[in-house]
Protein backbone atom coordinates (compact mmCIF):
# COMPACT_ATOMS: atom_id res chain seq x y z
CA UNK A 1 0.00 0.00 0.00
CA UNK A 2 1.28 3.49 -0.74
CA UNK A 3 2.10 5.76 2.16
CA UNK A 4 0.37 9.12 2.13
CA UNK A 5 2.13 11.43 4.60
CA UNK A 6 5.17 13.67 4.01
CA UNK A 7 7.29 11.73 6.53
CA UNK A 8 6.65 8.45 4.76
CA UNK A 9 7.36 10.13 1.45
CA UNK A 10 10.66 11.42 2.78
CA UNK A 11 11.66 7.94 3.90
CA UNK A 12 10.71 6.66 0.46
CA UNK A 13 13.05 9.22 -1.10
CA UNK A 14 15.87 7.98 1.03
CA UNK A 15 15.60 4.38 -0.07
CA UNK A 16 18.55 3.06 -1.93
CA UNK A 17 18.62 2.43 -5.64
CA UNK A 18 17.73 -1.21 -5.50
CA UNK A 19 14.54 -0.45 -3.75
CA UNK A 20 13.43 2.10 -6.30
CA UNK A 21 14.32 -0.18 -9.13
CA UNK A 22 12.45 -3.29 -8.09
CA UNK A 23 9.32 -4.24 -9.95
CA UNK A 24 7.39 -5.45 -6.99
CA UNK A 25 3.87 -5.55 -5.72
CA UNK A 26 2.86 -4.03 -2.37
CA UNK A 27 1.65 -6.30 0.39
CA UNK A 28 0.85 -6.57 4.08
CA UNK A 29 3.32 -8.89 5.82
CA UNK A 30 3.38 -11.50 3.11
CA UNK A 31 -0.28 -11.48 2.11
CA UNK A 32 -0.94 -11.76 -1.60
CA UNK A 33 -1.45 -8.51 -3.47
CA UNK A 34 -4.48 -8.83 -5.69
CA UNK A 35 -5.73 -5.35 -6.61
CA UNK A 36 -2.75 -3.02 -6.75
CA UNK A 37 -1.91 -3.48 -10.44
CA UNK A 38 -2.30 -0.11 -12.14
CA UNK A 39 -5.31 0.20 -14.41
CA UNK A 40 -3.45 2.71 -16.52
CA UNK A 41 0.22 3.46 -16.93
CA UNK A 42 1.91 6.74 -17.66
CA UNK A 43 3.50 5.29 -20.79
CA UNK A 44 2.06 2.55 -22.96
CA UNK A 45 4.69 2.23 -25.67
CA UNK A 46 4.70 -0.63 -28.16
CA UNK A 47 6.49 -3.71 -26.88
CA UNK A 48 10.25 -3.14 -26.75
CA UNK A 49 12.85 -5.80 -27.41
CA UNK A 50 15.47 -5.82 -24.66
CA UNK A 51 18.68 -6.97 -26.33
CA UNK A 52 20.70 -5.41 -29.12
CA UNK A 53 23.38 -8.06 -28.99
CA UNK A 54 26.86 -8.04 -27.46
CA UNK A 55 28.80 -4.80 -27.32
CA UNK A 56 25.85 -2.62 -28.33
CA UNK A 57 24.39 0.41 -26.62
CA UNK A 58 21.64 -0.15 -24.02
CA UNK A 59 18.13 -0.30 -25.43
CA UNK A 60 17.19 2.70 -23.30
CA UNK A 61 18.43 4.51 -20.17
CA UNK A 62 16.25 6.64 -17.91
CA UNK A 63 17.45 9.12 -15.27
CA UNK A 64 15.46 10.18 -12.20
CA UNK A 65 15.90 12.93 -9.62
CA UNK A 66 15.29 11.13 -6.32
CA UNK A 67 14.48 14.33 -4.45
CA UNK A 68 11.31 14.64 -6.53
CA UNK A 69 10.11 11.04 -6.28
CA UNK A 70 6.82 10.38 -4.50
CA UNK A 71 5.73 7.10 -6.11
CA UNK A 72 8.20 4.26 -5.51
CA UNK A 73 6.60 1.62 -7.72
CA UNK A 74 7.69 0.30 -11.11
CA UNK A 75 5.66 -2.10 -13.24
CA UNK A 76 5.75 -3.67 -16.68
CA UNK A 77 4.74 -6.73 -18.69
CA UNK A 78 7.48 -9.10 -19.76
CA UNK A 79 7.80 -12.05 -22.18
CA UNK A 80 10.73 -14.30 -23.09
CA UNK A 81 11.92 -17.78 -24.12
CA UNK A 82 15.40 -16.98 -22.77
CA UNK A 83 16.31 -18.58 -19.38
CA UNK A 84 19.08 -16.13 -18.47
CA UNK A 85 19.77 -12.42 -18.72
CA UNK A 86 19.20 -8.93 -17.33
CA UNK A 87 15.71 -7.42 -17.36
CA UNK A 88 16.87 -4.10 -15.93
CA UNK A 89 19.71 -2.54 -13.96
CA UNK A 90 19.71 0.56 -11.78
CA UNK A 91 22.17 2.55 -9.72
CA UNK A 92 22.89 5.77 -7.91
CA UNK A 93 26.57 4.83 -7.86
CA UNK A 94 27.90 1.90 -9.93
CA UNK A 95 30.63 1.27 -7.35
CA UNK A 96 28.59 0.78 -4.21
CA UNK A 97 24.87 1.29 -4.86
CA UNK A 98 23.32 -0.82 -7.61
CA UNK A 99 20.56 -3.30 -8.29
CA UNK A 100 19.84 -5.94 -10.97
CA UNK A 101 16.66 -7.82 -11.78
CA UNK A 102 17.24 -10.71 -14.14
CA UNK A 103 16.51 -14.35 -14.86
CA UNK A 104 18.59 -17.40 -13.97
CA UNK A 105 17.36 -20.84 -15.06
CA UNK A 106 14.17 -19.05 -16.12
CA UNK A 107 13.34 -17.74 -12.61
CA UNK A 108 13.50 -14.13 -11.36
CA UNK A 109 16.70 -13.20 -9.55
CA UNK A 110 17.63 -10.03 -7.70
CA UNK A 111 21.21 -8.94 -7.08
CA UNK A 112 21.52 -5.99 -4.74
CA UNK A 113 24.66 -4.21 -3.56
CA UNK A 114 24.79 -1.25 -1.18
CA UNK A 115 26.08 -0.23 2.27
CA UNK A 116 23.25 -2.06 4.03
CA UNK A 117 23.04 -5.31 2.09
CA UNK A 118 24.87 -7.34 -0.55
CA UNK A 119 22.75 -10.27 -1.64
CA UNK A 120 21.56 -12.49 -4.46
CA UNK A 121 18.06 -13.95 -4.16
CA UNK A 122 15.96 -16.00 -6.57
CA UNK A 123 12.21 -16.51 -6.25
CA UNK A 124 9.09 -17.37 -8.19
CA UNK A 125 8.21 -19.70 -11.07
CA UNK A 126 9.97 -20.09 -14.40
CA UNK A 127 9.06 -17.30 -16.81
CA UNK A 128 10.86 -18.50 -19.97
CA UNK A 129 7.75 -19.93 -21.63
CA UNK A 130 6.80 -17.16 -24.08
CA UNK A 131 3.87 -15.88 -21.97
CA UNK A 132 3.32 -12.28 -20.93
CA UNK A 133 3.75 -11.69 -17.18
CA UNK A 134 2.93 -8.60 -15.14
CA UNK A 135 5.83 -7.68 -12.85
CA UNK A 136 5.81 -4.92 -10.27
CA UNK A 137 8.16 -3.46 -7.65
CA UNK A 138 7.33 -1.56 -4.54
CA UNK A 139 9.69 0.05 -2.04
CA UNK A 140 8.50 0.83 1.45
CA UNK A 141 10.75 2.13 4.26
CA UNK A 142 13.59 -0.46 4.28
CA UNK A 143 11.81 -3.18 2.26
CA UNK A 144 11.68 -4.26 -1.35
CA UNK A 145 8.86 -6.43 -2.70
CA UNK A 146 8.67 -8.39 -5.94
CA UNK A 147 5.29 -9.25 -7.41
CA UNK A 148 4.20 -11.40 -10.31
CA UNK A 149 0.69 -11.34 -11.81
CA UNK A 150 -0.73 -9.84 -8.64
CA UNK A 151 0.97 -12.25 -6.25
CA UNK A 152 3.86 -11.28 -4.00
CA UNK A 153 6.73 -13.70 -4.59
CA UNK A 154 9.52 -12.00 -2.62
CA UNK A 155 9.73 -9.55 0.30
CA UNK A 156 13.20 -8.32 1.35
CA UNK A 157 13.48 -6.42 4.62
CA UNK A 158 16.27 -4.27 6.05
CA UNK A 159 18.05 -4.00 2.71
CA UNK A 160 18.35 -0.21 2.46
CA UNK A 161 18.68 3.04 4.33
CA UNK A 162 18.99 6.79 3.87
CA UNK A 163 21.09 8.15 1.02
CA UNK A 164 23.73 9.71 3.26
CA UNK A 165 25.45 12.85 1.94
CA UNK A 166 23.44 12.80 -1.27
CA UNK A 167 21.16 15.86 -1.08
CA UNK A 168 20.21 15.58 -4.77
CA UNK A 169 20.69 11.91 -5.65
CA UNK A 170 20.26 10.74 -9.23
CA UNK A 171 19.23 7.26 -10.28
CA UNK A 172 19.73 5.54 -13.63
CA UNK A 173 17.60 2.66 -14.91
CA UNK A 174 18.87 0.75 -17.96
CA UNK A 175 16.76 -1.89 -19.72
CA UNK A 176 18.19 -5.25 -20.72
CA UNK A 177 21.81 -4.41 -19.91
CA UNK A 178 24.37 -3.74 -17.17
CA UNK A 179 26.16 -0.41 -16.90
CA UNK A 180 29.30 -2.07 -15.55
CA UNK A 181 31.23 -5.25 -16.50
CA UNK A 182 29.31 -8.48 -15.89
CA UNK A 183 32.30 -9.80 -13.92
CA UNK A 184 31.37 -7.36 -11.14
CA UNK A 185 28.15 -9.22 -10.30
CA UNK A 186 28.42 -11.01 -6.99
CA UNK A 187 31.42 -8.95 -5.81
CA UNK A 188 31.74 -7.64 -2.28
CA UNK A 189 33.10 -4.27 -1.20
CA UNK A 190 35.80 -3.67 -2.32
CA UNK A 191 35.23 -5.45 -5.64
CA UNK A 192 38.66 -6.67 -6.76
CA UNK A 193 38.09 -10.17 -8.12
CA UNK A 194 35.09 -11.74 -9.87
CA UNK A 195 32.85 -13.73 -7.57
CA UNK A 196 33.85 -17.40 -7.15
CA UNK A 197 30.29 -18.35 -6.22
CA UNK A 198 28.68 -18.48 -9.64
CA UNK A 199 26.61 -15.31 -9.20
CA UNK A 200 27.43 -13.88 -12.63
CA UNK A 201 24.89 -13.74 -15.43
CA UNK A 202 25.20 -13.50 -19.19
CA UNK A 203 23.45 -10.11 -19.51
CA UNK A 204 21.98 -10.43 -23.03
CA UNK A 205 18.27 -11.25 -22.83
CA UNK A 206 16.12 -12.10 -25.85
CA UNK A 207 12.86 -10.80 -24.41
CA UNK A 208 10.12 -8.19 -24.81
CA UNK A 209 8.79 -5.55 -22.42
CA UNK A 210 5.63 -3.48 -22.70
CA UNK A 211 3.20 -1.27 -20.71
CA UNK A 212 6.02 -0.06 -18.52
CA UNK A 213 5.65 2.53 -15.78
CA UNK A 214 8.97 3.39 -14.09
CA UNK A 215 8.95 5.07 -10.69
CA UNK A 216 7.60 8.61 -10.69
CA UNK A 217 7.38 10.12 -14.18
CA UNK A 218 7.35 13.60 -12.61
CA UNK A 219 10.87 12.91 -11.35
CA UNK A 220 12.25 11.62 -14.65
CA UNK A 221 14.84 14.02 -16.01
CA UNK A 222 15.91 12.21 -19.20
CA UNK A 223 15.38 9.05 -21.26
CA UNK A 224 17.35 7.84 -24.25
CA UNK A 225 15.49 6.90 -27.42
CA UNK A 226 14.90 3.12 -27.60
CA UNK A 227 17.51 1.58 -29.92
CA UNK A 228 16.26 -2.00 -30.29
CA UNK A 229 16.23 -3.29 -33.88
CA UNK A 230 13.78 -6.10 -33.15
CA UNK A 231 10.02 -6.01 -33.38
CA UNK A 232 8.07 -7.63 -30.56
CA UNK A 233 4.86 -7.63 -32.60
CA UNK A 234 5.92 -10.91 -34.25
CA UNK A 235 4.59 -14.10 -32.68
CA UNK A 236 7.53 -16.26 -31.65
CA UNK A 237 8.44 -19.78 -30.59
CA UNK A 238 11.58 -21.20 -28.93
CA UNK A 239 14.67 -21.44 -31.12
CA UNK A 240 17.58 -19.54 -32.66
CA UNK A 241 16.81 -17.39 -35.69
CA UNK A 242 19.40 -16.19 -38.21
CA UNK A 243 18.00 -13.44 -40.47
CA UNK A 244 19.72 -13.00 -43.87
CA UNK A 245 23.34 -11.91 -43.60
CA UNK A 246 23.77 -12.74 -39.90
CA UNK A 247 26.35 -15.07 -38.43
CA UNK A 248 28.07 -16.25 -35.26
CA UNK A 249 31.42 -17.76 -34.29
CA UNK A 250 32.32 -20.24 -31.56
CA UNK A 251 35.89 -21.01 -30.60
CA UNK A 252 36.43 -24.75 -30.93
CA UNK A 253 38.24 -24.59 -27.60
CA UNK A 254 34.96 -23.57 -25.95
CA UNK A 255 32.81 -26.45 -27.22
CA UNK A 256 33.03 -30.20 -26.46
CA UNK A 257 36.15 -31.77 -27.96
CA UNK A 258 36.06 -34.75 -30.34
CA UNK A 259 36.35 -38.27 -29.04
CA UNK A 260 39.95 -39.44 -29.51
CA UNK A 261 39.83 -43.23 -29.91
CA UNK A 262 38.30 -43.63 -32.36
CA UNK A 263 38.36 -39.98 -33.44
CA UNK A 264 34.82 -38.68 -33.91
CA UNK A 265 32.89 -35.43 -33.72
CA UNK A 266 29.19 -34.71 -34.32
CA UNK A 267 27.09 -31.60 -34.86
CA UNK A 268 23.29 -31.58 -34.81
CA UNK A 269 21.10 -28.79 -36.16
CA UNK A 270 17.35 -28.82 -35.59
CA UNK A 271 16.16 -26.88 -38.65
CA UNK A 272 12.64 -25.49 -38.26
CA UNK A 273 12.67 -22.85 -41.02
CA UNK A 274 15.04 -22.26 -43.93
CA UNK A 275 15.00 -20.03 -47.03
CA UNK A 276 17.40 -18.42 -49.47
CA UNK A 277 21.01 -19.39 -50.21
CA UNK A 278 24.12 -19.16 -48.05
CA UNK A 279 26.13 -20.90 -45.38
CA UNK A 280 24.54 -22.77 -42.51
CA UNK A 281 27.75 -23.92 -40.87
CA UNK A 282 31.49 -24.11 -41.45
CA UNK A 283 34.60 -25.43 -39.68
CA UNK A 284 37.93 -23.68 -40.17
CA UNK A 285 39.86 -20.58 -39.14
CA UNK A 286 39.21 -16.88 -39.78
CA UNK A 287 41.80 -17.02 -42.57
CA UNK A 288 40.39 -20.25 -44.06
CA UNK A 289 36.81 -20.87 -42.91
CA UNK A 290 36.03 -23.38 -45.65
CA UNK A 291 37.75 -26.55 -44.40
CA UNK A 292 34.31 -28.12 -44.16
CA UNK A 293 31.02 -26.31 -44.70
CA UNK A 294 27.28 -26.77 -45.06
CA UNK A 295 25.55 -24.53 -47.59
CA UNK A 296 21.83 -23.94 -48.13
CA UNK A 297 20.95 -23.86 -51.82
CA UNK A 298 17.65 -24.52 -53.63
CA UNK A 299 16.17 -26.22 -50.56
CA UNK A 300 19.12 -28.59 -50.43
CA UNK A 301 21.91 -28.85 -47.89
CA UNK A 302 25.25 -28.98 -49.71
CA UNK A 303 28.35 -30.30 -47.94
CA UNK A 304 31.69 -29.01 -49.24
CA UNK A 305 35.26 -29.78 -48.25
CA UNK A 306 38.68 -28.46 -49.29
CA UNK A 307 39.69 -32.05 -49.92
CA UNK A 308 37.51 -32.63 -52.93
CA UNK A 309 33.96 -33.01 -54.28
CA UNK A 310 31.03 -32.51 -51.98
CA UNK A 311 27.55 -33.97 -51.64
CA UNK A 312 24.03 -32.79 -50.99
CA UNK A 313 20.77 -33.81 -49.32
CA UNK A 314 17.22 -32.56 -49.93
CA UNK A 315 16.28 -30.40 -46.96
CA UNK A 316 13.57 -31.80 -44.67
CA UNK A 317 12.40 -29.27 -42.11
CA UNK A 318 11.53 -30.46 -38.61
CA UNK A 319 14.03 -33.34 -38.65
CA UNK A 320 17.45 -32.92 -37.07
CA UNK A 321 20.30 -32.56 -39.54
CA UNK A 322 23.39 -34.36 -38.28
CA UNK A 323 26.99 -34.00 -39.40
CA UNK A 324 29.39 -36.71 -38.16
CA UNK A 325 33.11 -36.39 -38.67
CA UNK A 326 35.05 -39.63 -38.72
CA UNK A 327 34.53 -40.37 -42.28
CA UNK A 328 32.20 -37.47 -43.06
CA UNK A 329 28.55 -38.48 -42.78
CA UNK A 330 25.62 -36.15 -43.45
CA UNK A 331 22.22 -37.53 -42.58
CA UNK A 332 18.67 -36.35 -41.96
CA UNK A 333 16.01 -38.86 -41.02
CA UNK A 334 16.42 -41.89 -43.28
CA UNK A 335 18.55 -39.96 -45.80
CA UNK A 336 22.31 -40.43 -45.46
CA UNK A 337 25.31 -39.38 -47.54
CA UNK A 338 28.95 -40.30 -46.90
CA UNK A 339 31.93 -38.29 -48.12
CA UNK A 340 35.19 -40.20 -48.38
CA UNK A 341 38.17 -38.11 -47.27
CA UNK A 342 41.89 -38.73 -47.88
CA UNK A 343 43.52 -40.61 -44.96
CA UNK A 344 45.20 -37.54 -43.42
CA UNK A 345 42.20 -35.24 -43.47
CA UNK A 346 40.71 -36.32 -40.13
CA UNK A 347 44.06 -35.45 -38.56
CA UNK A 348 43.87 -32.04 -40.17
CA UNK A 349 40.39 -31.55 -38.72
CA UNK A 350 41.61 -32.55 -35.29
CA UNK A 351 44.33 -29.93 -35.58
CA UNK A 352 41.61 -27.26 -35.65
CA UNK A 353 40.98 -28.01 -31.97
CA UNK A 354 44.70 -27.73 -31.19
CA UNK A 355 45.00 -24.11 -32.31
CA UNK A 356 43.47 -21.00 -30.79
CA UNK A 357 42.07 -19.89 -34.17
CA UNK A 358 39.89 -22.96 -34.72
CA UNK A 359 36.29 -21.84 -35.27
CA UNK A 360 32.78 -23.14 -35.71
CA UNK A 361 30.96 -20.64 -37.95
CA UNK A 362 27.17 -20.45 -38.09
CA UNK A 363 25.22 -18.53 -40.70
CA UNK A 364 26.85 -16.03 -43.03
CA UNK A 365 30.64 -15.99 -43.04
CA UNK A 366 32.46 -12.66 -42.58
CA UNK A 367 32.12 -10.65 -45.80
CA UNK A 368 29.67 -13.11 -47.38
CA UNK A 369 26.60 -11.75 -49.19
CA UNK A 370 24.10 -14.34 -48.00
CA UNK A 371 20.34 -14.46 -48.51
CA UNK A 372 19.95 -17.51 -46.28
CA UNK A 373 17.68 -17.25 -43.25
CA UNK A 374 16.98 -20.16 -40.96
CA UNK A 375 15.69 -21.12 -37.56
CA UNK A 376 17.15 -23.81 -35.30
CA UNK A 377 15.19 -25.40 -32.50
CA UNK A 378 18.57 -26.29 -31.09
CA UNK A 379 22.28 -26.64 -31.82
CA UNK A 380 24.31 -29.48 -30.31
CA UNK A 381 28.00 -30.39 -30.40
CA UNK A 382 28.93 -33.85 -29.16
CA UNK A 383 25.42 -34.09 -27.73
CA UNK A 384 25.77 -30.88 -25.67
CA UNK A 385 23.53 -27.90 -26.44
CA UNK A 386 25.41 -24.74 -27.40
CA UNK A 387 24.26 -21.40 -25.98
CA UNK A 388 24.27 -18.56 -28.50
CA UNK A 389 24.81 -16.07 -25.66
CA UNK A 390 28.24 -17.65 -25.13
CA UNK A 391 29.38 -17.37 -28.73
CA UNK A 392 32.77 -15.78 -29.32
CA UNK A 393 31.02 -13.20 -31.52
CA UNK A 394 27.65 -12.87 -33.25
CA UNK A 395 25.56 -10.46 -35.26
CA UNK A 396 23.34 -8.30 -33.10
CA UNK A 397 20.28 -9.16 -35.20
CA UNK A 398 20.31 -12.88 -34.33
CA UNK A 399 17.35 -13.97 -32.21
CA UNK A 400 19.24 -16.00 -29.63
CA UNK A 401 16.30 -17.82 -28.01
CA UNK A 402 13.29 -17.30 -30.29
CA UNK A 403 12.07 -17.77 -33.85
CA UNK A 404 9.19 -16.20 -35.80
CA UNK A 405 6.26 -18.57 -36.15
CA UNK A 406 5.69 -17.29 -39.68
CA UNK A 407 8.93 -17.34 -41.73
CA UNK A 408 8.01 -14.13 -43.57
CA UNK A 409 7.67 -12.18 -40.33
CA UNK A 410 11.22 -12.59 -39.15
CA UNK A 411 13.29 -11.53 -42.12
CA UNK A 412 12.82 -7.79 -41.58
CA UNK A 413 14.42 -7.05 -38.21
CA UNK A 414 14.06 -3.29 -38.47
CA UNK A 415 10.29 -3.02 -38.38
Amino acid sequence: MESGGPLATRHGLQLLLPLLLLLLLPSHEGRAVRHTLPRQVTQDWPALHLSNGPGQEPVTIMTFNLTKIIKTISSFEFRTWDPEGVIFYGDTNPEDDWFVLGLRDGRPEIQLHNHWAQLTVGAGPRLDNGRWYQMEVKIHVDSVMLGLDGEEVLHLRQVSGPLVNKPQPTMRIALGVLLFPASKLGCRIPCIFPSPYGLQLVPDLDGCLRRNDWLDQQAQTSASVPTSLRSCAVESQPGIFFPPGTGAEFSLQDIPRPHVEPWAFSLDLGLQLAAGSGHLLALGTPENPFWLSLHLRDQKVVLSSVSGPGLDLPLILGITLQLKLTVVVLNQGTKKEILALPPMDPDSLLNLWAQTQGRLFLGALPGEASSASFCLDGLWAQGQRLDMDRALSRSQDIWTHSCPQNPGNGTDTTR
